[in-house]
């Protein structure tokens, strides 16, 4: 009777029962088709050319290479190529690795807690080949004959046996030719040249006794002999670093510390030049670089950044480094030990070599409590870790590298960092129009009676007839900068002041890149520097109206402005290099004017085309009209 009364109302209202759809509607869920589950992994893996360089480049490293080979065209869209002298696989091996989740790393799930080789989730090669075409040949060292693969979109077009060198050599062809909407995503050459060249570093940083090269449209960017640690750094941080590093090296029953920071001449403005590697995997971590800025506090300015190196070995069952799928992003069993050994480390190394100061840090006793130190250690082992040194640096008196109660244990990645945020919207036509229109009026009034006043060495006071104006000094002269900027760039070169004693400039590989691709733009607004090699440029001179005396720092800053706007904003490059120009050249808050200069000021504020805001959407000044004046105080 129930079910009579709902179908005569379904029918009624023209809705059909839910016991209909329940019981007449076919099955609807089924398994995705391989090659669209493939792109689907590849979306995670494979973002850009990039992706596929550190992929490949970590499969060439478990093979056991000694040399590996990197081979670049057209900023890795027309090509990556990995060439290695590792094992070599077999065909049926070399048929396999293009599987979904086919691995020779884990066989039963216990290894997933074990594992020390960089690629094993077996999605890489799937991945690759989902997005591009591939061509792989790979010979055993035992085998006369090797095996050659062609793939396209996930389906095997060729296999069949090659003459070729033991090892394997894999290319990676027209990256997403099979999604033109993704390849469309894709930045200029030169910003994912800039990516290729940091997951190079990674991974060459991480086994300096391998030998790698790296080749870009048949230069040789890169050749580096395998050697030590030190070796590495140097070719490829550059020889400036030569006397100034200081070695960093900590051992414990839980964990190890080693490499190398720099000494706190060689803080520079921008970040680059900071590595962290975890069982030698690089990571990424804001967590153990606040503890490290903490080791550095007092002998850098705070808006500086050490260089560092570290090698941090742990049991891998005490850290997870499947969170994400670049396996940058890792979470260690006890972070606040891991936070308090690293800063107590390089402590220790700075004060080691005279370089920190020797005083006496309190020991925080939360340390002690931390069950990585109290649960697993036999009475035993309690013994022979309190004979280390590092145990004698946490409980010993009068030791510059003692954990002390500076920082909260909390959570101090939230504390002290800076966090970058979006810039404000550019004002809408008829807020522009009416800026413009008071803008008038203020012209017509005679507004500049009376002596210009500077308020905390941050804003300008001037008087009119209608009340008074209130100008943030450092905006109004970013917009400045930025129309005459914008104007030289469409019209003709700025002029540029030649320097008596040109200063040279050392870089991380990948901000020598990002350097080569704003040179010819940089030379249009005044700048005259040369490239010297070796990830090193000569500063011959600098725009006219700029101080002299910082060139190297205003060349740091104006990198990492850069690439704040190039990571924030949707804009062409030319628009980011004169944003990040006016920016760094802008008058600072906290700089005193002198009365002609405040003048100076506001009338080329006044003679902009919009001088109501800057570039990025920010107020120049605030109108107060005494009309208002008196209402604020009951008049």
């Amino acid at each position: 009777m129930c079910d009579k009364n709902i179908k005569r109302k379904a029918k009624r209202f023209r809705v059909l029962p839910y016991s209909y759809y329940f019981y007449s509607m076919p099955d609807i869920i089924q398994l995705l088709p391989d090659h669209i589950a493939n792109q689907i992994a590849a979306g995670e893996v494979i973002q850009r050319p990039a992706s596929a360089v550190k992929e490949l480049m970590e499969n060439a490293v478990d093979s056991g290479a000694t040399e590996i080979q990197l081979i670049i065209k057209d900023a890795g869209k027309e090509l990556v190529q990995v060439i290695d002298n590792g094992c070599g696989m077999s065909e049926t091996d070399a048929r396999m690795c293009f599987e979904r989740h086919a691995t020779s790393k884990i066989n039963k799930i216990e290894d997933l807690f074990h594992i020390r080789t960089m690629g094993f989730r077996g999605e890489a090669l799937a991945s690759i080949a989902a997005v591009a075409q591939v061509v792989l040949k790979s010979r055993k060292h035992d085998n006369d004959l090797g095996t050659l693969l062609e793939i396209e979109n996930s389906e095997v077009k060729k296999q069949e046996p090659c003459s070729c060198p033991p090892g394997t050599n894999i290319s990676m062809k027209n990256l997403f030719f099979s999604v033109p909407a993704r390849r469309h995503f894709l930045k200029s050459n030169a910003a994912e040249m800039r990516h290729i060249v940091e997951e190079f570093t990674h991974v060459a940083l991480a086994y300096p006794a391998i030998t790698f090269s790296l080749n870009t449209n048949g230069q040789d960017l890169f050749h580096l002999r395998s050697g030590t640690v030190k070796q590495r750094i140097l070719q490829l941080l550059g020889n400036n670093y030569q006397d100034r590093l200081v070695t960093v090296n900590e051992s414990t029953e839980y964990l190890n510390v080693s490499g190398f920071v720099g000494k706190p001449e060689t803080a520079k403005k921008t970040r680059g030049d900071q590595y962290f590697f975890v069982n030698n995997r690089f990571i990424k971590s804001g967590y153990l670089h606040h503890a490290l800025m903490g080791a550095f506090a007092d002998l850098i300015p705070s808006d500086s950044h050490p260089m560092y190196v570290l090698y941090i070995e742990l049991d891998p069952a005490r850290v997870d480094i499947n969170v994400h799928p670049t396996k940058q992003e890792i979470k260690f069993e006890d972070e606040k030990l891991i936070y308090a050994f690293i800063q107590s480390s390089v402590k220790h190394a700075l004060a080691r070599f005279s370089i920190a100061p020797s005083l006496d840090f309190d020991l925080d006793p939360k340390i002690e409590q931390l069950p990585a130190i109290t649960q697993p250690f036999t009475e035993e082992q309690k013994r022979q870790t309190a004979a280390t040194d590092i145990f004698k640096a946490f409980t010993q008196k009068y030791q510059a590298h003692a954990i002390g109660n500076t920082y909260k244990y909390g959570s101090p990645e939230t504390q002290d960092i800076p966090q970058s945020g979006n810039l404000p919207a550019m004002p809408d036509p008829d807020q522009r129009a009416a800026q413009q229109e008071s803008d008038a009026i203020w012209r017509n009034e005679n507004t500049w009676e009376r002596p210009l006043q500077q308020i905390h060495g941050k804003y300008i006071l001037q008087q009119i007839k209608s009340g008074f104006i209130l100008i943030d000094q450092q905006s109004a002269h970013e917009r400045i900068l930025y129309e005459e900027y914008t104007k030289s760039s469409q019209q003709h070169p700025l002029p540029t002041q030649q320097s008596l004693f040109p200063e040279k400039l050392t870089l991380s590989p990948a901000d020598t890149v990002l350097l080569h691709e704003m040179l010819p733009d940089l030379r249009t607004l005044g700048y005259d520097i040369q490239s010297a090699g070796d990830h090193t440029f000569i500063i011959h001179g600098i725009p006219g109206d700029m101080a002299t005396g910082n060139e190297k720092e205003s060349i740091e800053q104006l990198l990492e402005q850069f690439k704040h706007f190039s990571t924030e904003l949707k804009m062409d490059k030319r628009e980011m290099m004169i944003r990040s120009l006016a920016a760094q050249h802008a008058i600072k808050s906290g700089q005193n004017l002198s009365v002609p200069e405040m003048q100076n000021l506001i009338d080329r504020l006044f003679a902009c085309e919009q001088p109501q805001v800057t570039a990025g959407g920010r107020n120049t000044f605030l109108t107060f009209r005494l009309e208002e004046l008196d209402k604020l105080f009951g008049r």
